[in-house]
């Protein structure tokens, strides 16, 4: 006779909440040493799980996320079977049904909207309690977003499993997916992004800011596959010099495909690496922006923003902050932009004097939000043609401008009465004068920050008295 080889139990997930699928007729030791015999053909919910974690047990267990655990968080399509196999203890039926979790008693749309909240790594594991669980945790209502952070996930390997399970009904196509974000997952490469390129043509927004080992290959492979994406964020990616097409798209594509990509809000924040020419692509491509965010590209020049008012015209909050190249003459072609400009940033950039804010004045009717700390060369006449031509201003950060004085806030405080938020921070030339007639004309005032500035406790209380709701933040030890 041939001898008998027992196939290895696979654990799964039973209402019972035991995790265990017994057969008398298997010996069990025998199975569990041959760890190669376990089948892939469902995979397990264990997904993302870190090697030492407790699991759930009856609906009780650790509820500690990942990203407290020390230690390497992987993704497994099996949980690590055990080393010794207890030994079953079976219990009558009758009790089996009087041992229910308070829990258990919640209907279906209860747990869907509990498990909503919770974020990828803690929704896996929800689903080893038991076969309710399992099957609710993979409603396909749930995963419509992804989000895996921290240094310890392997994000490639995650990222391969997740869209592998949420493709089973669907070959090879993740229909449902929408949102990926994986946010400081250093350990995200290419690899990772090329899974999402292939298996989710749905997806709308993508996250990805300091993950520095991603690169524009697998960026323009991203925006090649998935036509509907809208928001994106590799802010913090230096690898990331451009966003466009990849050869083989532009090739099937017709040149109109340029209008086609659909995003529209782009943060390519500390991209060191971009320069005007990788700005003239991605607004060449990307024809629908509204939000554009380069803070700290070093690189950039009034010439790049000049490529970007011609093909970018919907464009609504722009930000060049630390922009050293920025001049007036870039603020000139950001004026062409006209009453669509609501948000603007031009904090350090040094070269901008009264000439460039007063080009932004005159044409941009309908800007809300100015940020332009640390624009030394902004006097009083350029805050006097900013507040009689953006009457509707309900931002203004003009700290750091030791040019700027109580004149300058009169005009402010006399035709911007919708202003909720003034940063004067280490402004040399106010006193509490210039304070004193904003508080008397700007009731809605919200936030004040006076930080290094000489201001009087009597200026103070005045503020206070008149802008009830304004928090102010200062530097005096004697105002409370």
């Amino acid at each position: 006779m041939f001898p008998t080889v027992a196939a290895a139990p696979q654990r799964a997930p039973s209402d019972s909440g035991s995790g265990f699928r017994v057969d008398p007729h298997v010996n069990h030791r025998t199975a569990y040493s041959d760890l190669s015999m376990r089948t892939l053909s469902t995979p397990s919910p264990a997904l993302i799980c870190p090697p030492s974690s407790q699991t759930f047990i009856n609906g009780k267990g650790s509820s500690t996320s990942s990203s407290s655990i020390t230690g390497e968080t992987v993704a497994m399509v099996h949980a690590p079977p055990s080393t010794c196999l207890p030994r079953p203890h079976i219990r009558p039926a009758s009790r089996l049904q009087k041992e229910h979790a308070p829990i258990d008693i919640l209907p279906d749309p209860a747990f869907l909207q509990i498990f909503s909240h919770l974020p990828t790594n803690q929704l896996c594991r929800c689903a080893r309690v038991c076969r309710r669980w399992y099957n609710l945790a993979w409603d396909p209502r749930l995963w419509r977003t992804i989000r895996l952070t921290g240094d310890t996930i392997h994000v490639d390997r995650a990222l391969r499993v997740l869209t592998r399970r949420l493709c089973q009904d669907t070959p090879n196509v993740c229909l449902m997916l929408e949102t990926v974000i994986v946010s400081g997952c250093r350990r995200l490469t290419d690899r990772g992004l090329y899974t999402i390129a292939e298996c989710c043509p749905e997806l709308r927004r993508l996250e990805a800011s300091g993950c520095y080992n991603i690169s524009n290959e697998a960026v323009f492979d991203i925006v090649s596959r998935c036509p509907n994406l809208e928001y994106l964020d590799v802010s913090g990616c230096s690898k990331v010099t451009c966003i466009s097409l990849t050869r083989e798209a532009t090739i099937k594509l017709s040149p109109m495909h340029g209008k086609q990509i659909s995003i529209r809000y782009l943060d390519m924040t500390d991209c060191f690496v971009l320069e005007d020419e990788g700005l003239h692509t991605i607004a060449a491509h990307c024809t629908q922006l509204t939000h554009l965010y380069l803070r700290r590209c070093v690189r950039i020049t009034d010439e790049g923003l000049r490529y970007l008012v011609i093909y970018c015209t919907s464009v609504k909050e722009l930000s060049v902050s630390d922009c050293r190249f920025i001049s007036d003459f870039g603020l000139r072609e950001i004026a062409k932009l006209e009453s669509r400009l609501r948000y603007l940033s031009i904090a350090h950039c040094s070269r901008i004097t009264d000439v460039g804010i007063r080009y932004i004045a005159k044409y941009c009717s309908k800007l809300r939000y100015l940020n332009a700390r640390g624009c030394e060369g902004i006097t009083d006449h350029g805050l006097e043609y900013l507040a009689k031509n953006c009457g509707k201003l309900k931002s203004l950060d003009i700290g750091k401008c030791p040019l700027v004085s109580d004149a300058g806030l009169e005009f402010l405080a006399l035709n911007c009465f919708n202003l909720k938020r003034l940063s004067l921070k280490s402004c040399e030339s106010i006193t509490g004068r210039g304070l004193q007639i904003v508080a008397a004309n700007c009731f809605d005032l919200q936030m004040l920050n006076i930080q290094d500035c000489d201001i009087t406790v009597e200026a103070l209380r005045f503020v206070k008295r008149h802008c009830k709701r304004c928090v102010i933040e200062h530097t005096n030890p004697a105002f409370f």
